[in-house]
């Protein structure tokens, strides 16, 4: 087990003590007033943590405090780590981000995409070009989410059984194929859309290496990493620092704060049926700090070398078209939020391209992803700086936390 530890005097680092106060205190009111159950946040330049604060429940009813060792979900940051296991093969020549799907999962060989009609009524054409792995890795590949209500592909995943991403009673392998089943919602690398990509670019790691994904990354990535908690399973032993998750109630509790209740989560207790490369993995903050190190270094972390810095260098730059950001290439109207103004998209990770119209102060080149249970991290290579945040919360509609991180984070900075 790994314990994230604060290695770095702030004032030595560049970061304002009263300013990392402000950040503190911000998302301690959060939790004194029921909108989150307890956070960890850290802060770190050129690797050394310079700021660790835990605070909060991350149990509330059984009163168990939030800890430096607390294990979180943190649902789609494992993409990253799914694009990292990926790209340890291409650099094996074992995988191209030029390969046809279909060459690795026949069930994509020849792609549809939707064009009229719903119910029995679909109609629907050959793709225009086939479906690439670096497709998957951008979500430019034309798949997408049950979740989504603005595409009636959105709709046909629903009527699949894909609200969770997960095709009931299958594995991996099965899911996938269901999702080979079913329309893209245009061509592929014509537009950006989020989506199960990385579950299909998960089943291609297993195809590629002859291994289930959890073994693959345990043998290839976590080990070693040292990320020594992280998997898509807690043992018994991790079990009691496993955080609880919550989701919104519909209304207010008492004196008008909001109310948290305990809801499902992944199926961690036991090594799960489905292997999600989009989003099924457990892991520490000193795991994900360990992870991204292994970005900021460009490949290595003390001496164990994952991936050459040419080959991280190109996963962390925009791979967009012509630059674009997710608005102007999102497909959905969800992507013209304004949080996606001047951030494009490298292979597997958000990328920072136009700071001056980012909705929260960023650098340019600014890395990294999120979680459904509001976890974050980023990495800001011009400050050598490095950040996250974990609480476990699955809201029912925006919050703010996330643009407050990155603005408090900002003020913090001073050289």
């Amino acid at each position: 087990m790994g314990v994230l530890r604060q290695e770095a005097g702030p004032e030595e680092s560049g970061l304002d003590v009263k300013a990392l106060g402000r950040l503190d205190r911000h998302f301690a009111h959060e939790v004194d007033g029921g909108r989150l159950p307890g956070f960890l946040v850290s802060v770190a330049r050129g690797g050394r943590i310079a700021h660790l604060t835990a605070y909060g429940r991350r149990d509330v009813a059984a009163g168990l405090p939030v800890e430096s060792d607390t294990l979180w979900r943190i649902y789609s940051m494992t993409k990253p780590v799914t694009a990292v296991a990926a790209l340890t093969l291409v650099e094996e020549g074992r995988l191209s981000l030029d390969d046809p799907v279909g060459r690795h999962l026949p069930a994509f060989a020849e792609p549809r995409v939707y064009e009229s009609g719903s119910g029995d009524g679909i109609r629907t054409r050959p793709a225009e070009g086939p479906l690439l792995v670096r497709h998957l890795m951008t979500h430019t590949a034309g798949l997408t989410f049950a979740f989504y209500h603005a595409h009636p592909v959105d709709g046909l995943y629903r009527e699949a059984g894909l609200e969770s991403s997960v095709a009931p009673g299958t594995d991996l392998a099965g899911t996938v194929d269901v999702y080979a089943r079913l329309p893209l919602q245009f061509d592929p690398g014509t537009q950006w859309n989020y989506s199960v990509a990385s579950n299909v670019l998960g089943r291609i790691i297993e195809v590629v290496s002859g291994n289930p994904l959890d073994v693959f990354f345990a043998e290839r990535i976590l080990g070693p990493l040292g990320m020594t908690d992280a998997g898509f399973h807690v043992t018994g032993e991790q079990a009691g620092r496993l955080a609880e998750l919550y989701g919104e109630t519909d209304g207010s509790g008492d004196g008008g704060s909001y109310c948290l209740k305990p809801v499902a989560g992944l199926p961690l207790h036991g090594r799960p049926r489905f292997l999600s490369g989009s989003g099924g993995l457990v892991a520490s903050a000193h795991d994900m700090h360990r992870f991204m190190e292994l970005l900021r270094r460009r490949g290595e972390v003390d001496g164990v070398r994952i991936l050459a810095p040419g080959t991280v260098d190109l996963m962390t730059r925009n791979q967009l078209p012509g630059g674009a950001d997710l608005r102007a290439f999102g497909s959905r109207p969800a992507h013209a939020e304004p949080g996606n103004e001047g951030v494009g998209f490298g292979l597997g990770v958000s990328v920072v391209v136009d700071p001056s119209r980012t909705q929260a102060p960023s650098g340019l080149g600014t890395y990294g992803w999120t979680g459904v249970a509001t976890t974050a991290f980023w990495v800001d290579p011009g400050r050598d700086l490095t950040v996250q945040f974990y609480t476990q919360v699955r809201p029912r509609s925006s919050h703010t936390v996330f643009r407050d991180l990155k603005r408090l984070v900002h003020e913090a900075v001073t050289g």
